[in-house]
């Protein structure tokens, strides 16, 4: 403003005149790469054949399912809300990497899980589907060795009566032949699937009806926690096993009924945060500034409930990870996808003589919860100045 142009008082000013919907770089690029799959999504359906045909690369080609494309919606989510602030606000990243960093467990964890991310991303497009092999039967782990007496057969090779492992199975096979570093890998592609789907409906959910309870408060809020009081009532577990009654186990199922229905409690985590902020002075700014309440929990709340929600996130994956290994080693779950939880179930008879069947998928399930947990530790000291961690 120059110094001749006369001076605008507040009261001047038409803030009605800027309303409007305007979109931010950020959520524009997600709706146009959400556009760009469904025209994808579309070619697929009236397509006959495959969209990705068995090539050199794809083994057994890959066929998109429904599972595959709300897979493929989270990584959009996942990359445009999550990825993209963070190297937008590089300084702020730095800061928190500075601080995360001090917990040397967590950096380990968090190479862990970006290990685990990958594999289960890349990993089943260039592993097959084990088949059953009983020529191949209860191999050992490369390096080791086993009496080929005690496993009523064993497919290895067999030297001084007893069995031993080799590189074509590093990590040895199962009673009917699998071969255990195929389950491990396609079982890495359920977690990531359970933990980024699930959660992201979970918290997508939960934070919208946390903020807007708290923000608008009265009759809104009074009508929403009441309804998360009775949801979180609601067995969603007998729900699931009805459903697995009638249409049978279906990793989709499992998602649909656990992520649409278990957000209660983020809900509530949510809101209690969103209380605080709702009143901070920057609030009262920007609603003195004519800011709508869309504006406000969009651009003022919910950043700001962001590291509760972050903290809440590290807590609730490896948590949906567990209950889904646990429901399929009861055989709750899709018997036609390998998880670890089946895995782990296919071995239990067989741990006094086969004990690798059982423990290798065990200890990738416990590693992965493990370091989700230190990694959680390390993200709530570094988003939240107040916490203990902090000194």
């Amino acid at each position: 403003m120059s110094l001749d142009s006369p001076r605008r008082r507040f009261e001047d000013i038409d803030w009605e005149a800027k309303r409007g919907i305007v979109l931010r770089r950020q959520t524009a690029g997600f709706l146009t790469t959400l556009a760009a799959l469904a025209l994808v999504f579309a070619f697929d359906y009236v397509r006959e054949a495959p969209l990705f045909s068995p090539n050199p690369v794809l083994r057994d080609g890959w066929d998109l399912s429904q599972l595959d494309w709300l897979f493929v919606v989270s990584l959009a989510l996942f990359v445009f809300y999550v990825l993209v602030p963070l190297a937008t606000h590089r300084r702020m990243t730095a800061h928190y990497w500075r601080e995360f960093r001090k917990n040397r467990a967590a950096v380990v964890s968090l190479g862990f899980l970006l290990l685990v991310f990958t594999l289960g991303l890349v990993g089943p497009l260039l592993v097959s589907k084990p088949q059953v092999e009983l020529t191949q039967s209860y191999q050992p782990p490369v390096g080791l060795a086993v009496d080929s007496s005690v496993p009523l057969s064993c497919g290895g090779d067999v030297v001084d009566g007893r069995c031993h492992g080799s590189w074509q199975f590093p990590l040895g096979t199962t009673g009917d032949g699998k071969d255990i570093l195929s389950l491990v890998v396609l079982g890495m592609r359920v977690s990531i699937r359970i933990g980024l789907i699930t959660s992201f409906l979970i918290i997508s959910i939960g934070a919208t009806v946390g903020t807007v309870a708290a923000y608008v408060g009265g009759l809104v809020d009074e009508v929403l926690m009441r309804y998360v009081d009775i949801q979180q009532v609601f067995p969603s577990f007998l729900l699931y096993l009805l459903l697995i009654y009638l249409f049978g186990g279906s990793l989709l199922m499992f998602i649909l009924v656990f992520g649409l229905l278990s957000w209660g409690g983020t809900a509530r985590l949510v809101r209690s945060a969103a209380l605080q902020r709702s009143e901070d002075e920057y609030v009262e700014v920007a609603r003195c500034a004519g800011a709508g309440t869309g504006h406000v929990i969009r651009r003022h709340i919910l950043p700001n409930v962001s590291g509760t929600v972050i903290t809440n996130l590290t807590l609730l994956i490896p948590g949906l990870i567990l209950f889904e290994a646990g429901l399929a080693f009861l055989s709750l779950g899709d018997p036609t996808i390998p998880s670890w939880g089946q895995t782990i179930a296919a071995g239990r008879s067989d741990l006094r003589t086969a004990w690798w069947i059982s423990t290798v998928p065990g200890v990738f399930l416990f590693l992965t919860i493990l370091a989700f947990n230190f990694v959680g530790d390390a993200l709530r000291n570094a988003l939240d100045p107040r916490s203990e961690g902090q000194r």
